[in-house]
């Protein structure tokens, strides 16, 4: 049965996707099968793969929206164990029309969708990793429901730092109202600078706001970091700190 992890964080531009991509490919290059769900409007997981969108028939929308199965989405990437479902801009429109739904039928559940689709091809994966929009909405909740656990990318910032305190209250309450065995990951510091005081700041105030796992390899910020997206090549591979 395979795990699944989300990655969340309200905050924008915050190395959700970055995070996901290398990750996934990580996984997939030390023998673990793979499954990547973009979760995102923004299709940034989709495009970073390699996919061209004009190829795409089937997406994360079609699946959330129940009009297809969510094998018939899943399409392979060329890096080794490693496949995904791919996302599409008209995604950002899934949550009014769930809305809409829930509206209408008494028996309809926000937040259910994704997790029955996920439950026909957990035992495929060995990890099942979702990139989260950048907002707690419906498809965030979505997520929630759906997953074992939540990795938190936060960068070494004052202001996404703070926003986790909202973010923890968002996992209490699924925990509590949807999904009672949520558990938290930890929290990955990303886009450290540490030619700035306010990076190291944040490494050191982090001890003193959560009772929280904090994954201590923070990402460094860089020029190789910012070019590994744009020509695929596997930050985890390429990079050296």
């Amino acid at each position: 049965m395979g795990k699944v992890i989300s990655l969340v964080n309200q905050k924008g531009g915050v190395g959700k996707t970055t995070t996901s991509i290398n990750l996934s490919s990580a996984l997939g290059h030390l023998g673990k099968k793979v499954l990547l769900i973009d979760l995102d409007p923004q299709s940034n997981s989709t495009t970073g793969l390699g996919l061209n969108k004009a190829d795409i028939s089937k997406s994360i929308y079609d699946v959330i929206t129940h009009s297809c199965d969510i094998r018939d989405a899943i399409i392979k990437t060329k890096f080794k164990n490693l496949s995904i479902i791919p996302s599409m801009i008209y995604l950002s429109g899934a949550e009014i029309e769930l809305i809409q739904t829930a509206s209408k039928e008494s028996n309809f559940v926000i937040g259910d969708q994704l997790k029955m689709q996920i439950d026909l091809i957990r035992d495929r994966y060995d990890y099942i990793l979702i990139d989260c929009p950048p907002a707690l909405g419906v498809l965030t909740t979505n997520a929630l429901a759906a997953s074992d656990s939540v990795l938190i990318p936060v960068q070494c910032e004052y202001y996404s730092l703070e926003g986790v305190t909202q973010l923890l209250n968002t996992i209490l309450l699924t925990q509590s109202k949807i999904n009672p065995k949520l558990d938290i990951e930890g929290v990955l510091l990303t886009m450290l600078d540490g030619r700035t005081l306010v990076g190291l700041e944040v490494v050191e105030e982090k001890d003193d706001m959560v009772k929280i796992n904090f994954w201590m390899h923070s990402i460094l910020y860089g020029m190789q970091t910012q070019s590994a997206t744009i020509i695929y090549v596997l930050y985890n591979y390429k990079c050296r700190f």
